[in-house]
């Protein structure tokens, strides 16, 4: 481990590496600062939370501060010398913060532009000349349009976070935004994974590289601790609200969910039981989302409910928990997600839901991708019954309605020709099952008890807690009401 103190880094950058009480370098530090202070371009595949926004931005410092000819370099008006592009809000203000952070003793003039705001004070900045920016794609390439951004003396560029921007289908922006570059320039290049069509850009972006690995393609941090719960998408609300009242170290969590609508009922719900939460997604405002980060990060808000747009936006040491609320449907997701946590070289835990429906493919998928079988919890993390209780109760088979509450209708049907099947009577392939106010029989005692079977655990009690029922979907596997075979009651988690 090499220390700041021995790096290349002019005094005053040096001081505030101290500030901030930060002493030895990160591996991805270690190798990619120097390289970036000898002018060249890096191609850095490392996972979140390893320390690269420091990896790019005090090169940066560095160089924009150095003198030439004796003299500080004063950028022109309407001028930018490094730009850093990085896919959400939350990211692009975080990066913004280090800047103020490390560059404190130095004269340097850096500013943040993304969309969902006012982009007047964002052009105002942008005419007196700026030594760094920090942009998303989007309103970045609005102002471009407008004539706002001139890139053609830009000394260095970054691209953070490029398999996001491709995710999130910023990638051709941001081969707009590449076709505007000089050709003399020096190239920072980030991504936690690499696939193809990021991989071609880097090569078209980067001259001779230097190639800084620090973990392999698509893996988690290893001082993240996963596991995995099976339990009915009716049943994770009451799931997580178990473990948050039971598991007093659960104090600050992030809650990912794949949908915004998803996020802001999470929320509710939790808010609902007097837990503190707060959602954060592309629908709200930008005030709303710098609120919730804030109560988050000062502890007020245990609960952050976010979507995947947030999953690499948020740099928040401290986070106890990720709860994976719905498996994401891209693999890559995951590893993201979970990067959350474990920050700074702390430990985290890492827990996902998975239903028996898709999520189990998506659960194979992202044991493919990670190369890693993740650990599957038997039983629930507590010994209520509350997590499956709706799901218990949709599976009992239902009383038809009494006569009464049915009055006779006064056109009855018509009597079917003699050889035509009624199309109103149930056949042998149709439910059994009468629901409230349906015409339908009632189950037969043996229909019925084929029902009541389908919620009993292995070996034929009733599903009556809340870990006996986890264990028999484990068990059983898609199938329910199929009991388990011998040769399947052991199952690795990659075989569900």
């Amino acid at each position: 481990m090499i220390r700041f103190s021995e790096l290349p880094l002019r005094a005053e950058i040096l001081a505030a590496i101290a500030s901030q009480n930060y002493e030895t370098a990160t591996p991805i530090q270690e190798q990619a600062i120097p390289p970036a202070l000898a002018g060249r371009d890096i191609l850095g595949i490392a996972q979140t939370g390893t320390g690269k926004t420091a990896a790019f931005t005090l090169p940066i410092l560095e160089r924009l501060s150095a003198p030439r000819d004796g003299k500080p370099v004063v950028g022109r008006p309407g001028e930018i010398r490094a730009l850093i592009l990085t896919p959400t809000r939350e990211l692009a203000i975080q990066i913004n913060d280090s800047i103020a952070a490390y560059g404190a003793g130095l004269r340097l003039r850096h500013a943040v532009i993304f969309g969902g705001v006012g982009q007047k004070p964002q052009v105002d900045a942008l005419l007196r000349g700026l030594d760094i920016l920090v942009a998303t794609p989007g309103r970045l390439i609005d102002l471009m349009n407008q004539g706002h951004v001139r890139l053609d003396r830009l000394e260095v560029f970054v691209l953070d976070e490029a398999d996001r921007m491709l995710d999130m289908g910023f990638i051709h922006d941001v081969k707009r935004v590449v076709a505007k570059l000089p050709k003399q320039r020096q190239s920072l290049f980030f991504s936690a994974t690499m696939p193809n069509e990021v991989a071609d850009l880097a090569g078209r972006l980067l001259r001779e590289p230097v190639r800084v690995e620090v973990t392999p393609v698509a893996t988690t941090a290893e001082k993240i601790e996963q596991s995995v719960v099976f339990v009915p998408a009716a049943g994770k609300r009451q799931l997580l609200i178990d473990m948050l009242r039971a598991d007093p170290s659960m104090h600050r969590i992030i809650v990912f969910t794949r949908t915004k609508h998803g996020a802001n009922k999470v929320a509710q719900y939790l808010e609902k039981a007097a837990i503190p939460a707060a959602a954060i997604h592309g629908n709200k405002s930008q005030n709303a989302r710098q609120a919730a980060l804030e109560g988050f990060r000062a502890g007020s808000v245990r609960v952050l409910v976010a979507t995947d747009i947030a999953a690499r936006g948020i740099d928040i040491d401290g986070v106890s928990h990720v709860v994976n609320f719905e498996l994401p449907n891209i693999p890559e997701s995951y590893v993201h997600r979970i990067g959350r946590t474990a920050r700074a070289s702390a430990s985290g835990v890492a827990i996902a839901f998975c239903d028996d429906g898709e999520e189990r493919v998506y659960l194979r998928d992202i044991e493919k991708l990670t190369r890693t079988p993740i650990k599957v919890i038997e039983r629930a993390l507590l010994g209520s019954t509350g997590a499956m209780e709706v799901e218990i109760e949709a599976s009992r088979p239902r009383q038809a309605a009494p006569a009464a509450k049915n009055p006779p209708s006064k056109n009855p049907p018509a009597k079917s020709p003699p050889g035509t099947r009624n199309p109103r009577r149930p056949t042998k392939a149709s439910t059994p099952v009468a629901a409230e106010g349906d015409r339908r029989r009632p189950p037969s005692p043996k229909e019925a008890e084929q029902q009541r079977s389908r919620v009993k655990a292995p070996g034929g009690r009733p599903a009556s807690a809340f870990g006996d029922l986890v264990a028999a979907i484990n068990g059983a596997g898609p199938d329910h009401h199929r009991p388990p075979s011998h040769s399947n009651r052991t199952r690795r988690s990659s075989d569900r």
